[in-house]
């Protein structure tokens, strides 16, 4: 399952108004997977066009409070590769931060590709002055994609990138009618959970196995609408509510040492 599944959904739900409160949040979703653009097609999005604006290239807009920047919008067809070196994939994502009139945003949600390649470089290192909150790292239970994580865990560690958490994606399958859960990928190394206490790493949550997730996805419609009694809906409004309390944390903390350092500043 791909990273961008879950920047759909998290995407989908800080921009509904009401499940977390009165409030309404202004997002941003930046799809970076350069040479894989999925994210036009899972918003729904698909064939639509980048607009040039006096402020620079305007977002596809979902909703008026969710904008979308991908290449997928910039391609003629859907089918066309990008054959990119990583100096040129570079440069389109320094364009997409600076030229891209995104507005007053709460959140930018980044969607990568699996990896630590050019493109999770240059976004760490474009962002570094703007605090990054973290990255949230997917994987599902089997060792050979666990192999993978550590990598990515321990490239945030030579960034120094926070982690906000773990999510392990295809976790098991729960049957519909008899409610048994099966293990379709079993995890044969503990899956996620074993691996984030060895590495003391938070694990945001498991979401299991739900054909409908792949549906919505190729008809760019909202899962969480879709099948909004799914223990995968259930699952992603968990480990959402946690990214967000996680984020909240942090920016309390910065705030409060702000506050200490200039209580603390001597007027001459």
């Amino acid at each position: 399952m791909k990273p961008s599944r879950l920047g759909k959904q998290l995407s989908a739900l800080l921009f509904s108004a009401g499940w977390l409160g009165p409030f309404v949040f202004q997002v941003a979703l930046l799809d970076i997977d350069i040479c894989g653009p999925s994210i036009p097609k899972m918003m729904g999005l698909e064939g639509e066009q980048v607009h040039q604006s006096g402020s620079g290239w305007s977002p596809v807009y979902v909703e008026e409070n969710l904008g979308v920047m991908s290449v997928g919008f910039l391609l003629s067809s859907p089918d066309d590769a990008v054959i990119w070196r990583g100096p040129k994939k570079n440069g389109l994502i320094k364009q997409f931060l600076r030229d891209v009139d995104w507005g007053e945003i709460d959140y930018l949600i980044v969607d990568t590709p699996p990896g630590t390649s050019d493109e999770h470089l240059s976004i760490v290192q474009y962002l570094s002055a703007a605090h990054i909150d973290g990255a949230v790292i997917i994987t599902t239970p089997q060792e050979i994609s666990l192999q993978d994580v550590r990598k990515e865990i321990n490239f945030c560690h030579k960034v120094k990138l926070p982690i906000i958490g773990v999510v392990e994606n295809m976790s098991g399958f729960i049957c519909p009618k008899c409610k048994n859960e099966s293990q379709i990928f079993p995890p044969t190394t503990g899956g996620a959970e074993k691996m984030c206490q060895n590495l003391n790493v938070s694990l945001l949550g498991k979401v299991p196995l739900d054909p409908q997730i792949g549906k919505s996805c190729d008809k760019g419609q909202s899962f969480l609408s879709e099948a909004p009694e799914s223990p995968a809906t259930s699952s992603y409004r968990n480990i959402i509510q946690r990214i967000q309390e996680y984020c909240d944390q942090r920016h309390f903390q910065e705030d409060s040492t702000i506050y200490e350092w200039n209580k603390n500043e001597v007027h001459v």
